[in-house]
């Protein structure tokens, strides 16, 4: 979505049909991803599907009120909170693969948060990844390594959410989708290759980089609700 998103509408996409888009072409790098991790038993996909359906869900919800939801506050908050988790991750001491204890119970963290973080997905897209992150190794206690590839699968999950209902109302560009689709097929499973190689080493600067390019790209925007709101 960093990349993708703003590439979609500077190629003359509504932002609807940048969202839906970006949905098709997003599945096939996080199924990609979900499908190597999986393979190499870093996640138990019949154990996750619980999780995986509640994502698909809040995925479809957020889709349906794309058009609804005020989207002037969803971009003047995201850089503020993607550069909050990128700072966690950079000063959180001891971030490894290995596990801790959670802090939430796994029944609680399914049904409040991974349909929280789909619906998100759904309706806006840019930084889920981050928030089922931090919502891992925060909350769940996973190592990054695990969360990781846990955070592939809801990814996935909440984009055929998104994807199912785009798809219906006709907004996806399809050619243009699926040529950006097997790219990032490609893609994630050569980042998913590496990430099982180097582990927290790999995904923690990564994932800090991620977030902050991120926020420095919603706010490099002269629109966005936040800079008008104080006037620069």
């Amino acid at each position: 979505g960093l990349i993708t998103i703003p590439a979609l509408l500077l190629a003359g996409f509504s932002p609807v049909e940048a969202l839906g888009t970006n949905k098709l072409q997003g599945m096939f790098g996080s199924g990609s991803a979900t499908i190597h991790y999986a393979s190499k038993g870093h996640v138990d996909l019949r154990r996750q599907l619980p999780s995986a359906l509640l994502a698909l869900a809040g995925g479809a919800i957020g889709a349906l009120l794309a058009t609804i939801v005020p989207g002037d506050l969803l971009r003047a908050a995201l850089p503020l909170v993607l550069i909050a988790i990128a700072l966690y991750f950079a000063l959180k001491p001891n971030m490894n693969d290995v596990d801790r204890a959670e802090r939430l119970s796994p029944f609680l963290f399914g049904v409040t948060l991974v349909p929280a973080i789909g619906f998100y997905d759904g309706v806006f897209g840019p930084g889920a990844g981050s928030f089922y992150m931090l919502a891992f190794v925060a909350l769940a206690g996973y190592g990054v390594l695990k969360a990781t590839a846990h955070t592939k699968l809801l990814n996935f999950a909440s984009n055929i959410g998104g994807f199912i209902v785009f798809a219906a109302v006709g907004v996806i560009a399809w050619k243009i989708g699926l040529m950006m689709g097997i790219a990032q097929f490609l893609g994630a499973r050569l980042g998913a290759s590496l990430a099982m190689r180097i582990g927290a080493r790999l995904i923690k600067p990564l994932l800090v980089v991620v977030c902050v390019a991120l926020a420095v790209k919603l706010l490099a925007d002269p629109a966005n609700p936040l800079r008008v709101m104080i006037g620069v």
